[in-house]
């Protein structure tokens, strides 16, 4: 029978034994004998309760994954003759997505005629950088992409 190295449920070390007497004892207290090092000569087990331990683990991986936030790309749409009110709530949206540590994509939408004044839309997109310096920083300038034109902005630290 292979010897092994027993700790106690409370951290004490038991000794060098068999693998069937380590069993044994903790069988005696009513919880499981768990190899902890396999790699070591000879092998350190443990006794302690497994189905307590494996909940506890699981426990710690849920609040560390609630703790997480994955930075996610929500995307507002601009158009570039936009009305004060609308340019508000839709700023006030952004401000919003930023405040949650979210990446926002601005988008500026020309349809027809509205291509030959570029600047316009350019002057939208310059006005939402300042309104959101405060809480963002522009992370990819305004670039135009057939009829988008497209800037990230992304949380302050």
């Amino acid at each position: 029978m292979p010897e092994v190295r027993v700790i106690g449920d409370d951290g004490a070390q038991l000794g060098v034994m068999t693998s069937s007497e380590g069993v044994r004892l903790a069988r005696e207290q009513g919880l499981d004998l768990v190899e902890v090092s396999p790699t070591v000569s000879p092998p350190v087990c443990r006794i302690m309760d497994y189905s307590r331990y494996k909940y506890e683990q699981s426990k710690k991986e849920r609040l560390a994954k609630k703790k997480q936030h994955a930075a996610r790309l929500k995307e507002i749409k601009f158009r570039p003759n936009i009305d004060e009110h609308d340019y508000r709530v839709k700023l006030s949206q952004i401000r919003k997505f930023l405040t949650k540590k979210d990446k926002t994509k601005i988008t500026l939408m020309f349809r027809g005629r509205e291509m030959a004044h570029l600047d316009l839309g350019r002057k939208v997109l310059d006005r939402v950088a300042q309104d959101t310096s405060d809480v963002g920083i522009v992370e990819r300038m305004p670039f135009l992409e057939g009829r988008f034109m497209t800037m990230v902005v992304m949380p302050k630290a």
